[in-house]
């Protein structure tokens, strides 16, 4: 990919506008440059998106100012051409960790990402948290595991009739027990043990998952906003983690990297 020549086709879109105008930008690029042409497209499409809004320049981390192109009405525009290569990176380390038949925790609690997350962990069996964080879910997994036992436990039993002999009042407290356990376990009933890899949609809003993987050295790609500091992210991805079309890019991205590494593990398996 010709990042430079993108970056500067890109930097002139700055003296225009954000998006409305970069077909022009396109127009005007160097002749026999359909390369160039191509990789600015996957740009327009980030822009589109809005993957290039962080957040006020006045809440900007200093180690995220590298990240920054541009300030437009006071917000920081993201330089996407590097948020691309970020994406490219952990694209690359996540299709490795499912071609080789690891297991992905991913995590989004904020209402842009739940839906989001739930249906890209769904489509491989990953576990996934979209309610809050547990303290320990990582560092204290025996425990965790002990209790979502307890949880699927209860569930079968109820499934199959064994609750039926208890009283009325008995079995309304099960149901209640396996109410607050499915808000609480729900997306990790099928982590059976500790994931080889974290995906985070924010890790500033998930500090405590980010630290518990740092903790037992798991690795972490993350969405990072412009407030976020980038040092403690494996594979940082920095890009509007609020916006649910931008999560909605960046999450596709990164599901076809891990469904190439599912089909290409299952033909090295055969």
């Amino acid at each position: 990919m010709l990042l430079k020549e993108i970056a500067v086709l890109y930097y002139n879109l700055f003296h225009m506008s954000v998006v409305e105008d970069i077909a022009e930008v396109k127009n005007n690029a160097p002749e026999n440059a359909e390369e160039i042409i191509k990789d600015f497209s996957i740009l327009e499409e980030m822009a589109q998106a809005g993957v290039l809004y962080g957040r006020k320049k006045a809440s900007t981390h200093p180690k995220m100012l590298g990240f920054i192109q541009a300030v437009r009405n006071g917000v920081g525009i993201f330089d996407l051409p590097q948020t691309l290569e970020a994406v490219e990176k952990a694209q690359a380390f996540l299709k490795e960790i499912v071609q080789k038949g690891g297991q992905v925790l991913l995590v989004g609690t904020q209402p842009s990402a739940q839906d989001l997350i739930k249906q890209s962990s769904e489509k491989f069996n990953f576990p996934y948290v979209i309610q809050r964080w547990l303290g320990g879910t990582l560092t204290n997994f025996k425990t965790l595991s002990t209790r979502i036992n307890r949880y699927l436990q209860l569930k079968a039993d109820r499934a199959t009739g064994k609750l039926d002999k208890y009283t009325k009042k008995e079995r309304l407290d099960f149901d209640r027990e396996i109410d607050r356990m499915e808000r609480l376990f729900g997306g990790l009933d099928n982590m059976q043990k500790l994931p080889d890899a974290v995906l985070l949609i924010d890790s500033k809003v998930h500090i405590t998952a980010l630290k518990e993987a740092n903790l037992l050295k798991i690795p972490v790609v993350a969405v990072i906003n412009s407030d976020s500091d980038p040092d403690f992210v494996q594979y940082p991805i920095p890009a509007n983690s609020r916006s649910k079309t931008s999560v909605q890019w960046i999450l596709a991205k990164l599901d076809s990297a891990m469904e190439e590494g599912k089909k290409s593990g299952v033909i090295a398996n055969k």
